[in-house]
């Protein structure tokens, strides 16, 4: 089993069903999780950008979001890690997947915004891309 796991959270409908398969699959290995939420930036004049696409959240209600997660982890008796980071644009994907290599886990949970195969292909899915690069196994969660 998997005992150690990276989770990729954000703001999606999706991510309370992240956290409870995380949660789910460290307590049947005795594991310990990270948990990863990227605040993805633009460079200005570069990288076009629609409404929506970014947020406008702080690092401080993004860093209380993931103290909130870590703690639910912690008193289900799973020792947990928080961490927020910033991220360009189309580049969470490799910081996931960098992310999992420095942590050594052995599979990274994350959801999908349930984007078709059309607004994936226009957008760019994270997860999609996740499942490409990585090199160990990829739970997503809808």
């Amino acid at each position: 089993m998997y005992d150690k796991l990276l989770v990729a959270v954000d703001h999606s409908e999706s991510t309370g069903r992240v956290i409870d398969a995380a949660r789910e699959l460290a307590l049947l290995a005795n594991g310990e999780v990270w948990v990863l939420h990227l605040q993805e930036r633009s460079v200005p004049g570069k990288v076009p950008i629609g409404p929506g696409l970014t947020s406008d959240e702080t690092i401080r209600d993004a860093q209380a979001a993931v103290d909130t997660i870590v703690g639910e982890l912690a008193r289900a008796g799973i020792k947990a890690h928080g961490e927020v980071r910033h991220a360009l644009f189309g580049y969470a994907a490799r910081e996931i997947v960098a992310d999992a290599k420095d942590h050594d886990v052995g599979a990274i949970v994350m959801g999908s915004r349930g984007h078709g195969d059309l607004a994936g292909l226009v957008l760019g899915s994270t997860a999609h891309k996740v499942i490409h690069l990585a090199d160990r196994p990829v739970l997503v969660v809808r």
